[in-house]
C-alpha cells in the first residue's frame, strides 16, 4: 500500500478537486485506489457521484466506534471513496481532541482497511494549513503533493507546508519526498507566468506537474464526475495523467494500462 497526501498550508488552491482527478487518473491506469477525506467540508465524495443526503463518513464510524469499510462509498468510478461524514460542531471538536491524541489514528486504520496489495494507492485530501488532519495525513503519507497557484499569494505560503512536511515525514524510513503541484493556471496571464517561471527554478524535477485552468473541470463536477470521464480530451485531462504518471515512476507502481 502506498500513501500519497494531497495537501496545500492556502485554500481556494482546487486542492479537492486535484485530489479526486489524481486518484481517477491512478485508477484509469490499472491501480486499485482507495480515496480518503480528511478535510471537515466533506466535498471528496461528490467528484465520485455520492448523493449530497448521505451522512456516511469515517468520522462518524470512528466516533460510534464501527469499521470504516461500512462507510465506503462505491459508485461509478473504480475509486473507492471514504468520506468524511456530516458531524454536527459538538462532535467535530469531540473527532479532533481524538485525533490530536492519537498520532497513530490514521495509520493503525489503514492498516485494517484491507489493501495488502503492494501496489494499491490511498490519495488522502486534506483542509488547507496545520491541523489534527493534516498532521495525521503527513504522519503516513509516502509522498506529499503540495498543491499551489501560480500567484503570489500562493507562493508566500510554501515555506510553512515545507517546514510541515520536515516535521512530520522527513526522517522516516519510508518517505519518499514531496512534489508540487501549479493548479489553476491561467497563460494568458504574466504574473502567472512569471510565479511559474519562478516555480519550475525553485523545484526542478520536483514540480510534480502544471495543471491548466479548465472550463472542463468545473463542468465535469456539476456532472459529479472526474474530468477524465466528462472531457478524456481535455488539456486539464492530459496535464492530470502526466501528473498521475509522475506520480507512479515516484512510487514505483506496476499498475496495468486501462
Amino acid at each position: 500500500m502506498k500513501v500519497v497526501a494531497v495537501v496545500s498550508a492556502k485554500g481556494g488552491v482546487g486542492k479537492t478537486t486535484l485530489s479526486a482527478n489524481l486518484a481517477q487518473a491512478l485508477a484509469q491506469v490499472g491501480q486499485r485506489v482507495f480515496a480518503i477525506d480528511l478535510d471537515p467540508q466533506n466535498a471528496l465524495r461528490l467528484h465520485f457521484g455520492m448523493p449530497p443526503e448521505l451522512i456516511d463518513g469515517h468520522a462518524r464510524a470512528t466516533l460510534a466506534g464501527q469499521p470504516w469499510h461500512e462507510s465506503v462509498f462505491r459508485g461509478r468510478s473504480t475509486v473507492q471513496v471514504l468520506p468524511f461524514g456530516a458531524l454536527n460542531e459538538a462532535d467535530r471538536s469531540s473527532f479532533e481532541q481524538r485525533l490530536a491524541g492519537e498520532p497513530a489514528w490514521l495509520r493503525s486504520h489503514l492498516e485494517l482497511l484491507g489493501l495488502p496489495g503492494r501496489d494499491d494507492v490511498v490519495i488522502i485530501d486534506t483542509p488547507p494549513g496545520p491541523s489534527p488532519y493534516m498532521r495525521q495525513a503527513l504522519s503516513c503519507a509516502q509522498v506529499c503533493v503540495v498543491v499551489t497557484l501560480a500567484d503570489a499569494a500562493s507562493y508566500a505560503t510554501l515555506p510553512l507546508m515545507e517546514d510541515l512536511i520536515q516535521t512530520y515525514c522527513e526522517g522516516r524510513p519510508d518517505y519518499l519526498g514531496h512534489a508540487v503541484v501549479v493548479n489553476q493556471v491561467d497563460v494568458s496571464r504574466q504574473l502567472g507566468k512569471d510565479v511559474l517561471q519562478v516555480l519550475r527554478q525553485q523545484f526542478g524535477d520536483r514540480l510534480l506537474g502544471v495543471v491548466h485552468r479548465d472550463e472542463a473541470v468545473a463542468e465535469a463536477l456539476a456532472f459529479d464526475r472526474s474530468v477524465l470521464e466528462y472531457n478524456p480530451n481535455s488539456q486539464a485531462t492530459q496535464d492530470l495523467l502526466r501528473c498521475a504518471g509522475w506520480l507512479r515512476q515516484a512510487l514505483g507502481l506496476h499498475g496495468v494500462e486501462a
